[in-house]
């Protein structure tokens, strides 16, 4: 398997708004898309998506949803052309996949847990193919 490097990250966040605030004017991401409950933003040769999840903060850090906020996901890069070989890769290791392989989002995506359930994602495409589909 041959991953390219870091693609993007994804973070459960409980104030979209807020969050856009602390991302853009405090650490200086650059706003590429917003919708009612995300946003992409550009940082470097990478990029950030903020999901908004309602309900109030507790203690766990869960929201009322159950779901918790903070880190979603890690998702690194990879050719097209060797993402059918990785995914053979993760399936022959008995490594759990939680998602696809599908097409989403403007490339071939695949999620899995890592040994301490740490979601990580092979995705093929680039933060210019998902905005061509998610606007």
């Amino acid at each position: 398997m041959r991953a390219n490097g870091f693609n993007h990250a994804t973070w459960r966040v409980s104030d979209l708004e807020r969050s856009l605030r602390f991302y853009t004017a405090i650490l200086g991401m650059k706003l590429v898309h917003r919708g009612r409950t995300d946003a992409y933003l550009e940082w470097g040769h990478a990029w950030i998506c903020l999901l908004e999840r309602s309900g109030a903060w507790r203690a766990e850090g869960t929201d009322d949803s159950g779901v918790g906020c903070g880190l979603d996901h890690l998702a690194f890069s990879i050719a097209e052309a060797d993402f059918p070989e990785a995914v053979h890769v993760l399936e022959q290791a008995g490594v759990s996949i939680v998602r696809g392989p599908l097409q989403r989002g403007g490339g071939w995506s695949v999620n899995f847990l890592d040994p301490d359930g740490i979601q990580l994602e092979l995705f093929t495409g680039t933060l210019e193919s998902r905005m061509k589909v998610w606007t």
